[in-house]
């Protein structure tokens, strides 16, 4: 079902969800079905974008029979750079970048965070937070290993979490898109962390990243739900290796007198506990 030469179009559609796969079609299924079934009226076109799957993706994808669906089977597999290509082709006011392992959302999800955003002046990024679910492990970390890099605040009505922010469900405007340049993409393709690439972009021009409190999704990424590619776990030893280097160095940072005094007063970095 590759559509995207028809002249299908809503005119009143606000927002677009953008979803990679690849070879994960069991878990892709509960999120057709849990996740963008249960969208509202505001979004009027669902893109998947199939990284070239060997396994039943792409029978499945092109069963669906929703009228927002539309199916991109793309020959090779390109990892996290089909991101930028995919929001290319998107038409909506609001993009959605959502992961095919989110497998459960509360009804009309999409209006939830469409509703956050809009209240919020500056903001540029806005993720959906997750369930505590133990097998997952951005949850494990997000509760279990890292809870205290949370902050809770509230804006105009809204209640959001300030720290890290991934892409597992997370909205951005067309116009900041367009306005940083959208996804970077990388050379090599493959895995990489495209998300705090384009949060980094944004926050360099004053847009904020927050994660929404009042929105929970259930996430099942990690080896406990799917066959993890070497390339991605290489990617995460890489990763954990970088990031005990850097706290190693803010621990001989904060030895230093007057230095976490002035962290704090400046927010240079998240001190050490």
């Amino acid at each position: 079902m590759d559509n995207l030469q028809s002249a299908w179009y809503l005119a009143d559609m606000r927002i677009s969800v953008i979803v990679l796969t690849h070879n994960r079609a069991h878990l892709l299924r509960q999120c057709v079905e849990r996740v963008l079934l249960r969208t509202s009226d505001h979004t009027g076109e669902i893109l998947m974008w199939d990284n070239a799957s060997t396994d039943e993706t792409a029978g499945y994808l092109d069963s669906l029979d929703d009228p927002r669906i539309r199916v991109v089977h793309h020959e090779q597999n390109i990892g996290q750079n089909a991101y930028a290509e995919a929001f290319a082709l998107a038409g909506g006011e609001y993009f959605v970048e959502l992961d095919d392992d989110v497998i459960d959302a509360p009804e009309r999800w999409d209006a939830t965070l469409l509703d956050a955003f809009e209240r919020i002046p500056d903001l540029g990024f806005l993720a959906a937070d997750l369930v505590d679910n133990p097998h997952d492990q951005a949850a494990h970390v997000r509760y279990h290993v890292r809870p205290d890099e949370y902050t809770p605040l509230e804006l105009n009505g809204v209640r959001l979490l300030a720290g890290p922010t991934g892409g597992g469900c997370a909205m951005t405007s067309r116009s900041v898109y367009e306005h940083v340049g959208g996804f970077r993409k990388q050379k090599r393709g493959g895995f990489w962390l495209e998300d705090a690439a384009y949060i980094e972009d944004i926050e360099r021009l004053g847009f904020q990243a927050a994660v929404l409190a009042d929105l929970r999704v259930h996430h099942t990424g990690g080896p406990y739900y799917s066959v993890e590619s070497q390339e991605k776990a290489d990617f995460w030893k890489r990763w954990e290796r970088m990031r005990a280097r850097r706290e190693a160095v803010k621990r001989m940072l904060v030895r230093i007198p007057g230095v976490r005094r002035l962290n704090a007063r400046y927010n240079w970095f998240v001190a050490p506990s």
